[in-house]
């Protein structure tokens, strides 16, 4: 007869929830620690206290069954005794006899009757029995665990924790990590302001908290972390300073230093969102080239395990100096726990020279390219490669550059009525493009001011017609690509793949012909399909 280990209840952490006397506990524990915890630290403080408490409340639970059956015991009929071997059955004593084993003289045999009637035999006065020694808690129990609990259910644990350390008051967040507001040590305005200063004499940032500490005069007696922590926070609540850092690194900027586009959303990347049905046009979506990658579409591609990603620069995107933030790009960028802004460095993986960028995750795009594009001859449709760097906060990045050579490229001329027409035209071109992408710009003050007025003269469908029959008169059969509708369209107004695809399938005057190809049926001057 075997004995079950005592364990959780299967269902344990499948069900677990944050209760008010957890928060306590941790409460506790930081102000034991009196060092700031990150939220992962936090889960794993309690679900070690959680597994302390299930052993405790298992053994608590064994000593409060009664009487216990052990063969070495000898009982009275009429007593009632639990059995660990039976998953604590418990059995009322109905008679005793004596046993007949000469080897065991003080052998008796006890017949017990259960709640279900079923009536059993066990010895009693054995001195040596298994069944005598003490039930053990399952060690090897995966619920009893942490390793196995914060890998299975970590994450979840993580999610239901951060909401309830967020509404409470008494804790405070910087970073990623929490502490107790009673214990911070108290910053004033004098070291903000002399906080201020040391970031302005090193241009901005970025300075670690560590630098600007070594700068200002703060209380030495306490513990450092704690005295950092207290720093970053009162940093992070004053409106002048911005922390900058990666996932994992804390670095402050002064805001009023930093580009304007990493502020404020630039000119060309502004969109007025419009409602479509994404469902209608998700298979479309889906037959792109994958270097079409625009940050405003709804569509989420997979992330990719590649170390390298290849995409086509719009305008919009060439005109700031930025790169769309993308599920695909996101990865290859540096990330921050609530940073909105994250500074990091380029590398132009053909020169080696480094340059600053800034990954903008509330705007989704990565801005610091603008004299890049200039150096490397890159125009809207070339091609850019981002792969990953080698260190952290590192991101490399090529143009594909070769020797200039003069190539037919579809050229967009602004016409004297302040239209749009194409041309191909013979362009000196230094770096690899896509043909279907590419758009040369001569005269871009032309553009930048077509830009402005067009946002308020021209509806969006409208624009979109206009590039059809331009780009149309192009090929001799009238057939125009989408992408090249798309990037088209991106010279005049922000505009995402999808709301194109909607635009395409709901006007009669365009023609689908499969494969992403598209020609104009016979309009009006109005855009209303001719009879």
């Amino acid at each position: 007869m075997a004995i079950t280990p005592l364990s959780l209840r299967t269902d344990y952490w499948d069900i677990f929830n944050i209760e008010e006397e957890d928060l306590e506990f941790l409460y506790n524990h930081l102000l034991e620690l009196e060092t700031p915890q990150t939220t992962q630290e936090l889960v794993l403080a309690l679900v070690i206290e959680r597994i302390r408490q299930g052993k405790n409340q298992l053994t608590s639970q064994q000593e409060s069954q009664g009487t216990i059956y052990r063969p070495k015991d000898h009982y009275k009929s009429g007593q009632s005794i639990s059995f660990p071997s039976l998953n604590w059955q418990e059995g009322q004593i109905t008679a005793i006899r004596p046993g007949n084993n000469p080897e065991y003289p003080s052998l008796e045999v006890i017949q017990v009757q259960f709640a279900t009637k079923e009536i059993k035999e066990f010895a009693s006065g054995l001195a040596k029995h298994i069944l005598n020694e003490p039930v053990a808690i399952n060690m090897d129990d995966p619920l009893l665990n942490p390793n196995n609990i914060i890998q299975k259910y970590g994450k979840s644990i993580a999610h239901l924790l951060n909401e309830m350390l967020e509404a409470n008051p008494d804790l405070v967040r910087i970073a990623g990590r929490w502490f107790p507001r009673a214990l911070l040590v108290d910053v004033n305005i004098g070291h903000l302001n002399l906080a201020e200063a040391v970031l302005d004499m090193s241009g901005g940032g970025p300075l670690s908290t560590h630098a600007v500490l070594e700068q200002i005069e703060l209380p030495t007696d306490v513990n450092a972390k704690l005295t950092e922590f207290s720093l970053n926070l009162a940093l992070q609540e004053d409106g002048r300073f911005d922390e900058i850092g990666p996932a994992g690194e804390i670095l402050w900027f002064l805001r009023k230093l930093e580009p304007e586009a990493v502020q404020n959303v630039p000119s060309t990347l502004r969109y007025s969102s419009a409602e479509y049905d994404q469902d209608q046009v998700l298979d479309l979506i889906k037959q792109l080239d994958p270097i079409v990658v625009d940050e405003l579409e709804l569509f989420k591609h997979s992330l990719s395990k590649e170390d390298e990603f290849k995409l086509s620069i719009i305008f919009p995107h060439w005109r700031a100096g930025t790169l769309p933030l993308t599920t695909q790009l996101s990865q290859f960028f540096p990330t921050a726990y609530e940073s909105p802004r994250v500074q990091f460095t380029f590398l132009d993986g053909n020169s080696g020279e480094r340059f600053s960028g800034w990954v903008v995750r509330p705007f989704q795009y990565v801005y610091g390219l603008t004299e890049w594009f200039t150096a490397q001859g890159v125009f809207p449709g070339s091609l850019i490669t981002v792969k990953r760097g080698k260190k952290p906060g590192e991101v490399i990045i090529f143009s594909n550059k070769h020797r200039s050579t003069r190539e037919w490229i579809r050229t967009a001329l602004v016409g004297a009525d302040g239209g749009i027409v194409f041309a191909m035209l013979k362009q000196n071109i230094s770096c690899a493009y896509d043909e279907r992408m590419a758009i040369a710009i001569p005269d871009l003050a032309a553009l930048d001011q077509l830009w402005d007025s067009t946002k308020s003269r021209h509806n969006l469908e409208q624009i979109v017609l206009t590039m059809m029959k331009e780009l149309s008169k192009l090929n001799p059969q009238g057939h125009v690509h989408f992408q090249e509708i798309y990037t088209s369209v991106n010279l005049l107004r922000r505009c995402p793949p999808g709301l194109i695809f909607s635009i395409l399938n709901e006007k009669p005057w365009a023609h689908h012909l499969g494969d992403l190809y598209y020609n104009l049926e016979q309009v009006n001057a109005e855009g209303r399909q001719n009879d």
